[in-house]
């Protein structure tokens, strides 16, 4: 039996009213006490929550990892324990159940429920109806400075109450899709936690096999500088990088943007050179240009492309970055390095190795990662559909 037909056998043809969101919660803003008044920042014991605490703690919270004084609190009123917190602006639609008194930055909007609506809601099952709020946040946006929420749409967001002429049997409705959607969510973090921990041990066996794999003992193989094996090491020229275009720009991050100047047709490897990703290794292919933050290694025919990527990787670039602003990777560092080259032969079962190590713990199509996010996508579609009430016929008014 599908989740939808079993929530139609729960609602078993009940009526379903929908309520503005402005009629269900109280809405206040978050805000940050000024941090040049030092007394509100010492010693604190009101929890003060920011995205980190979601981030880092999950979506149910009963402490922050950062506390303000009494006296940072306006008018001494805390927002109340049992509501939740929904990100409107910068990163969208984030939310949490927070169950002590609290405050919450600037970024969030505080939904409390209304007295009169107490005795209709399970909170948690509101905060799990928050889940379709924060899609429908993140698609109803307005930019200014930021990203920021339609709060107009916010407000008149429709909010189910099943049976609304009987609490009672409302809340049994409510209470027990809470109960499945918390087994569902406790089953699927198990899972995922065990697909992360086999994930984690993967990359350190992979590591560990690269690590063996990449290193010679002298006299095993020819030792060369980077400038030998490479037939020249340049930097990209690309400036215009746009969403439009037929071919991709490439950068110190992978592909950063689009263009319709094709310059190379060939696999190269591709190192940023400046930046917080100075020295990140990449390896582009089909038809593409170069973005001038990027070098690029023209290697020889004599070297695997493949397995100089994979020792330039393990090699770790980055710690080899001159400047502290603005940390920088020169062309001519680049050729004084110097690698091992063993026969043509080896450098291909090398690769051949780690290709396969590769696919089983970084592949987002054939490994581990890719398994995790099939199960969160499961666990979203059958939450949102246990949680699709039959719709209203027009737009519910605030």
């Amino acid at each position: 039996m599908s989740q939808l037909s079993f929530l139609e056998k729960l609602l078993d043809g009940v009526e379903v009213a929908w309520k503005p969101l402005s009629e269900v919660f109280n809405l206040k803003n978050g805000y940050t006490p000024p941090k040049s008044n030092k007394e509100y920042w010492e010693s604190g014991t009101v929890p003060w929550f920011r995205m980190d605490d979601i981030r880092l703690n999950g979506q149910i919270l009963d402490d922050s990892l950062q506390k303000v004084s009494e006296s940072a609190v306006k008018g001494g009123k805390l927002f109340p324990a049992n509501s939740i917190i929904v990100a409107t602006s910068a990163t969208i639609g984030e939310h949490a159940l927070i169950t002590v008194p609290y405050l919450a930055n600037q970024r969030f909007t505080c939904l409390s429920l209304k007295a009169n609506y107490a005795e209709h809601f399970e909170i948690k099952f509101l905060f799990y109806y928050c889940f379709l709020l924060a899609d429908w946040c993140t698609k109803n946006t307005t930019m200014s400075s930021f990203a920021s929420v339609d709060m107009g749409g916010f407000k008149k967001y429709p909010i189910p109450i099943p049976c609304p002429e009987n609490p009672k049997k409302s809340l049994e409705i409510q209470a027990e899709i809470v109960r499945i959607l918390d087994t569902f969510t406790e089953l699927t973090t198990e899972l995922t936690t065990e697909l992360t921990t086999e994930l984690n041990a993967r990359k350190k066996q992979y590591n560990y096999y690269r690590d063996q794999l990449l290193s010679f003992e002298d006299g095993e193989v020819e030792w060369k500088s980077l400038g030998d094996v490479c037939k020249k090491i340049s930097s990209g020229k690309n400036k215009d990088k746009s969403e439009d275009g037929e071919f991709p720009v490439y950068g110190s991050t992978g592909i950063i943007g689009r263009t319709d100047n094709k310059v190379y047709e060939i696999e190269q490897i591709l190192v940023a050179r400046v930046g917080a990703n100075a020295g990140r290794v990449n390896i582009a292919d089909g038809e593409y240009d170069v973005s001038d933050n990027t070098l690029i290694l023209h290697v020889k025919e004599n070297i695997s492309l493949k397995y100089l990527y994979y020792y330039l990787v393990n090699l770790n670039l980055n710690r080899f970055t001159k400047g502290a602003g603005q940390p920088l990777l020169t062309a001519g560092q680049l050729k004084a390095m110097i690698i091992p080259v063993p026969l043509l032969e080896e450098q291909k079962r090398i690769v051949a190795i780690l290709d396969k190590f590769d696919i089983l713990a970084n592949s987002i199509s054939e490994g581990l990662p890719r398994e995790i996010e099939l199960r969160q996508k499961q666990y979203e579609y059958y939450r949102d559909l246990l949680l699709s009430f039959p719709k209203p016929d027009t737009e519910v008014a605030a």
